[in-house]
């Protein structure tokens, strides 16, 4: 299976660094210019909000989840080439889970650990065989591979910790995203 879209998972902030947001509209301008979609949480903020922009401003097809309880709150992108309105987080992943190929992780908070957790958990259960890759921007993600590291050790990944892959550059997730030069 070739890789034609990929769903990015990251923050509706910026965080503190400005490799953070950098690293996003990169993404969007780089997944664009090798014709691949971009599936992502539906919002304008954020670095949900900088992958989106620079991706539609590249001419990419960029396809938005979000659940209505955050319509609002995290201010719903127009803009895009499709908006889903969907009832609940639930329903947000499995959408972007059925219209994408790969799974790319940006920095991001809760939400965005639980929609990774949620993808590797369905990659272990045999649900999907997708790629998933942490973009692991200015080692925002040492920690947590770390700890993985751990729980592998420990037994408790018991083998599953390889379901989890990182990159520290934009080509080289792309490449384990399973998309060629």
């Amino acid at each position: 299976m070739s890789t034609k879209n990929i769903a990015v998972f990251c923050a509706a902030a910026d965080g503190s660094r400005p490799e953070y947001r950098q690293a996003a509209e990169d993404l969007g301008r780089v997944m664009a210019q090798r014709g691949l979609g971009l599936v992502y949480g539906g919002a304008t903020v954020g670095l949900m909000g900088a992958v989106a922009g620079s991706a539609l401003a590249a001419g990419a097809q960029v396809v938005g989840v979000i659940p209505q309880v955050l319509v609002k709150g995290e201010v719903a992108h127009n803009g895009l080439s499709e908006l889903h309105i969907v009832d609940t987080m639930h329903t947000r992943k499995a959408l972007m889970g059925e219209r994408a190929d790969a799974f790319l992780v940006l920095p991001g908070g809760f939400g965005t650990l639980e929609e990774l957790f949620e993808v590797l958990a369905w990659q272990t259960l045999k649900i999907h065989s997708k790629p998933v890759v942490l973009l692991n921007t200015a080692g925002f993600y040492d920690g947590l591979l770390r700890f993985l590291d751990t729980c592998e050790a420990e037994g408790m990944l018991r083998g599953n910790r390889k379901c989890l892959l990182s990159a520290d550059t934009i080509e080289e997730a792309l490449r384990l995203c399973g998309v060629s030069a």
